[in-house]
């Protein structure tokens, strides 16, 4: 974690205004409401208009949950977000990625590991994270694999998880229980 205090306090949800209350609506996840919710109910209309997008990407991509997972997991280990990978080891395991696997997301594309599909989301990725664009030849091959639609939720994907990334760094979002911090992201 960068941070070892909040720079912006959540608010717990008994406090919340009316305002907040709608803005917020069901956000939750297994019935609980996350730190990052809580953060970001300090600005409930931008929270409001986050969600809509937010929700595309985690339950109306077109992407499989096994490739959106490999996206935001490395591009929140690129952004050394120690909130966003380690809330996303969580929802990895439940979207057909083992440990090994999560594992070696960190190490990022290696055709000997991954399938050359999954090296490819890897590599775009980290393309996205340097250069904020994916190269032809990166292009072209994912092309074999994904439609027009699917590419562009790769894109989007690891944009909105380089902005919630930014994000999490920068307001202080501290774990919530029962997430495990990797040392390796100890910055």
């Amino acid at each position: 974690m960068r941070m070892k205090i909040p720079r912006v306090k959540p608010v717990e949800k008994s406090d919340w205004n009316e305002e907040q209350l709608a803005a917020m609506g069901k956000a939750s996840m297994d019935g609980k409401i996350l730190n990052i919710f809580k953060t970001l109910v300090h600005h409930p209309s931008l929270a409001k208009r986050w969600m809509v997008f937010a929700n595309h990407i985690m339950g109306k991509s077109s992407l499989s949950k096994r490739d959106r997972e490999i996206v935001i997991l490395r591009m929140g280990w690129q952004c050394k977000s120690g909130y966003e990978w380690g809330q996303h080891v969580v929802i990895a395991k439940h979207s057909d990625l083992n440990d090994d696997e999560i594992e070696h997301i960190k190490i990022g594309p290696d055709e000997n590991f991954w399938t050359a599909k999954e090296s490819l989301l890897l590599l775009a990725t980290d393309q996205l994270h340097s250069d904020a664009f994916v190269s032809d030849d990166t292009w072209q091959k994912l092309e074999k694999h994904y439609s027009t639609q699917q590419l562009m939720d790769i894109v989007f994907t690891a944009g909105q998880y380089n902005l919630v990334s930014m994000v999490l760094n920068t307001f202080g979002v501290q774990l919530d229980e029962g997430m495990e911090l990797d040392d390796d992201l100890c910055v």
